[in-house]
């Protein structure tokens, strides 16, 4: 298992790691490993996203696979020693990879581990970069100091003075431990009380004494030799702590495995101390060792819970995301990132929406304040274009003294459930919303009928005219209503015909050119010859076509410089026609639903059926419809068709 981070460093902090593999699994785990030690991590998929947080975060380590794409282990090895020559860089391999593991040591790589990861070998490593970081800051620090040797000499009575009084403390120190020593040889005292394995060691590598917590774990164990009690050394010549002890003179701290009496594996970490004798030379070693197996196993089911709960969080079937007090995203799972991407540290609104600013009416903003959840549908938009009905709902979540610190946002897909509700309900709702017009439309029928017969009677050519004229407007907007009702109602075959696709977009503009001109919108047409033969239904598609110009109409009757433009262009066996105004625009979030049933940016004036059933009938025929506009400065609708219906646009 990996020690604690911060260690013996003395002249530095070493708490920040960066781990740097294309594999999303070793990322997470390993780092949560790292994370859950207390070291600061921060992960990258490659060599370049490393290179770009490297210098705020500066990490005293970085562990980065070797093969991985955009930009491998070692040319990001190069490029941090080019930066940063004194952080350590240790590289993840695989076995079929030794030799550019190798190659890497040219490049000042201070160690290479294999994959699987082992966490021993990986906190082993850690220790020698450790080692060999605080050795190059000491170096550093004692060449940058030279100057200030000088000084150091005339304060030498003074450390000489500190020095003997420090002598004096280890004195009583060993004092201490001699004392503590004989409480273990007695068989009583506070080592006894301590739920530690305790033994005390002579010079001959032999143990003379142990407590009873000892004895119950690993035997009567008073004669043995000092190395007999571990399962990984089985000799003098292969140094245990004891041994290390009476040879450096120094404490000794490690991870390392006790044999049970029932020959069972005991994890340990063990912790030693010289005991010298009254000529100064260490006569005895205490060697104090904690029992990790229950550690272990607490770690060990941490993981498992995490790596379950994890799994649910990425494999739930909705989009999930974890939300901070000032609304950038702290988490999201998988779902969301494969279809909003990577969101950590940004906010929804950027995702969800695709706008700059929050939105109005932020359920999570709401639920920080009151801690109430709620509710709301609306529609996204996905980073492939695919719009989806949404139930967003939001919950707080609360630390341990009950304050909201985060807020969670769980949003499910009903697009085909309100697909398949809106196709029971919407007869209903179509026939009520279209009542009045088509009173209206009767209205002027009757209206131009009579003016109509009045003018035939009195043999005025210009009221029959106007009558004629208002006749033909009413009998189109009849046709456009019904045409609309059929296309939603049930699904219509396409029944086309082969059309001179320049005369076609002439007789279409001529219909929008009365409205227009009513509205006084310039209308501008730019419909060359020669555009060939297009294959289409010409009663669905004008209609389509006359939906887009009447609503750019719409959108510019309100300016004195209002216009319309309508052309077209052929791009190999493909029809292009361009739709623009320049009117009020459009929000990204109103330009996302424009094509949703029942959803009208004109309030009374629409009913939502229109674009619609236009972008139906443009699917229909093979085609794409692409649309950009910005508020108050206009719209454009790039519609391509194919050929032939069968056929899709390039």
């Amino acid at each position: 298992m990996l020690g604690r981070a911060g260690g013996s460093g003395g002249m530095m902090d070493f708490r920040k790691l960066m781990l740097v593999d294309d594999e999303e699994g070793v990322r997470r785990f390993v780092g949560l490993s790292l994370e859950e030690l207390g070291y600061k991590v921060e992960t990258a998929e490659n060599g370049q996203v490393a290179l770009e947080l490297f210098d705020e975060f500066r990490p005293d380590v970085v562990f980065t696979d070797i093969k991985m794409p955009v930009m491998d282990g070692i040319e990001l090895l190069k490029n941090i020693k080019k930066r940063s020559p004194d952080t350590e860089v240790i590289m993840i391999t695989g076995h079929g990879d030794m030799d550019l593991a190798i190659e890497s040591l040219k490049y000042d790589a201070s160690d290479f581990i294999t994959k699987p990861i082992n966490n021993d070998v990986l906190e082993f490593s850690l220790d020698r970069a450790k080692e060999r970081l605080t050795m190059k800051l000491q170096l550093k620090e004692y060449t940058e100091n030279l100057e200030n040797l000088v000084e150091e000499k005339t304060q030498r009575i003074v450390q000489l003075e500190r020095q003997n009084a420090a002598s004096h403390v280890v004195a009583g120190l060993s004092n201490a431990l001699s004392d503590a020593a004989q409480s273990v040889e007695t068989g009583g005292g506070l080592f006894n009380e301590l739920p530690c394995l305790v033994s005390i060691h002579s010079q001959y590598l032999e143990i003379i004494s142990h407590n009873t917590l000892f004895e119950e774990r690993l035997g009567n164990m008073v004669g043995a030799n000092s190395f007999d009690i571990y399962s990984d050394r089985d000799s003098g010549g292969n140094a245990c702590p004891v041994q290390q002890t009476f040879a450096t003179g120094k404490g000794q701290r490690s991870k390392e495995t006790f044999i049970g009496k029932n020959g069972e594996e005991i994890p340990v970490t063990v912790y030693t101390a010289p005991i010298p004798g009254n000529d100064g030379d260490v006569e005895l070693v205490l060697d104090i060792s904690v029992d990790m197996t229950e550690l272990q196993r607490l770690k060990d089911e941490l993981l498992t819970t995490q790596y379950k709960y994890q799994r649910l969080f990425d494999e739930a079937p909705c989009y999930i995301t974890v939300q901070n007090p000032d609304l950038s995203i702290a988490e999201a799972n998988r779902r969301f990132v494969e279809d909003f991407g990577e969101a950590a540290g940004k906010p929804c609104f950027a995702y969800y929406k695709h706008r700059d600013e929050q939105c109005s009416n932020c359920l999570i903003e709401k639920t920080f304040k009151d801690g109430q959840s709620r509710q709301r549908e609306t529609v996204v938009t996905t980073l492939a274009g695919e719009q989806k009905n949404m139930l967003v709902q939001s919950a707080p979540i609360h630390d341990a003294s009950g304050t909201i610190v985060q807020a969670m946002e769980m949003s499910t897909d009903i697009t085909e459930i309100r697909r398949l509700q809106d196709h029971l309900t919407s007869l209903g709702i179509m026939l009520g919303s279209m009542s009045h017009g088509v009173k209206g439309m009767l209205t002027s029928l009757d209206g131009g009928i009579y003016r109509l017969e009045s003018g035939l009677q009195k043999k005025d050519s210009v009221r029959v005219e106007a009558a004629t004229k208002t006749l033909k407007s009413m009998i189109g907007r009849v046709k456009k209503m019904v045409l609309d009702i059929l296309y939603y109602a049930k699904s219509r075959e396409l029944e086309t015909d082969a059309v001179d696709a320049t005369q076609f977009l002439l007789d279409t503009a001529d219909i929008a050119a009365a409205k227009a001109d009513a509205a006084c919108v310039e209308f501008v047409r730019d419909i060359p010859e020669g555009l060939g033969t297009l294959h289409v239904d010409t009663a669905a598609m004008s209609a389509a076509l006359i939906n887009f110009l009447e609503n750019g109409v719409d959108a510019s009757d309100r300016k004195k410089d209002g216009k319309v433009e309508l052309s077209a262009q052929r791009k190999g066996t493909d029809l292009v026609i361009t739709i623009e105004d320049n009117g009020m625009g459009m929000d990204p979030e109103t330009r996302d639903k424009i094509f949703t049933l029942f959803f009208s940016s004109k309030g009374k004036r629409g009913t939502g059926i229109g674009l619609f059933i236009s972008n139906q009938t443009i699917e229909q025929h093979g085609g794409t419809i692409e649309v950009d506009s910005t508020p108050a400065q206009g719209s454009t609708f790039v519609i391509t068709l194919p050929e032939k219906p069968g056929q899709v646009a390039a």
